[in-house]
């Protein structure tokens, strides 16, 4: 059985390998206590961050893995897609809502896995 570190590193391959731009994976289990690895990607469009949603939902099915569907306080846009899988949250985001929020510095206590190696 797969840890899960081991479908975070999985999941980060597939946005790479889905064309998804500078993608990161950030180990930030001892930061808090709702989730343990972010994904964070940038997508180019809505159709983009949608085929990398559905490679997504392809890759749960197999991997005992659900999204966990989360309440939005803002109306559906294309600039921040979040998929919460539980201990891994999927982050889609165009390049300036990446640029504005800059996740990587907010959790820069988290550590960065090397998921290319």
């Amino acid at each position: 059985m797969k840890t899960m570190e081991e479908k975070a590193i999985e999941i980060a391959k597939l946005m790479e390998d889905g064309k998804g731009n500078d993608v990161t994976l950030l180990d930030i289990s001892g930061l808090n206590s709702w989730t343990d690895y972010f994904v964070i990607v940038t997508v180019t469009s809505s159709a983009h961050w949608q085929g990398l949603y559905k490679q997504i939902k392809e890759y749960i099915k197999d991997n005992d893995l659900e999204i966990h569907v989360t309440n939005r306080k803002s109306p559906d846009g294309d600039d921040w897609n979040l998929i919460d899988l539980g201990a891994i949250v999927v982050h889609l985001m165009s390049e300036s809502a990446r640029s504005f929020y800059d996740l990587e510095k907010l959790w820069h206590a988290g550590k960065t896995i090397d998921f290319r190696a």
